[in-house]
């Protein structure tokens, strides 16, 4: 994607979210481009019906969650996003996704790095975050892309409680 395209996706896609998870995402974005790094917003907002398809294939483990939420006037709210390497987004390194996972942890949010690995696995990603290796050889969770807020459950999040 050109710069010019992955600047006005990133935009259009900010536009989608809460106000103050989109701040968030907006310093994630901005911290990653001081690495050298170019993030695409792939997906923020989606439709229940799309949330659904997801599902149904596997690419979600939720009929409802973050990337479903809108206010009350149906406006889309989201508090998910999925943030790719522009420049790998097919095959992300795991140098981005230990970086993803750290600089999403400095502004409060979490990723899907440690999901669905077992706890000897996980312990292995804390210590490459703790440690600040990016490089190191370590397995990444099912949805390592995937950032949302800490301290609210999708089912707050649907009865109107909004992440500060």
């Amino acid at each position: 994607m050109t710069e010019q395209a992955r600047i006005k996706r990133n935009q259009d896609k900010l536009s989608e979210l809460f106000s103050r998870f989109a701040t968030r995402i907006e310093s994630v974005i901005q911290d990653l481009q001081a690495l050298g790094i170019r993030p695409r917003i792939q997906e923020a907002y989606r439709s229940p019906e799309a949330q659904l398809i997801a599902f149904n294939s596997g690419t979600s483990k939720l009929k409802f969650g973050f990337h479903n939420i809108t206010g009350d006037d149906g406006k889309p709210e989201s508090l998910a996003v999925d943030l790719l390497d522009d420049d790998r987004p097919l095959a992300p390194s795991t140098n981005y996704l230990l970086r993803l996972a750290t600089v999403a942890e400095t502004h409060g949010l979490e990723t899907g790095v440690l999901w669905g690995l077992p706890p000897k696995l996980q312990d292995g990603v804390r210590q490459a975050l703790a440690s600040g290796d990016f490089g190191a050889k370590v397995k990444v969770g099912w949805d390592p892309t995937h950032i949302q807020p800490r301290g609210i459950t999708v089912a707050e999040a649907k009865q109107g409680k909004r992440p500060t």
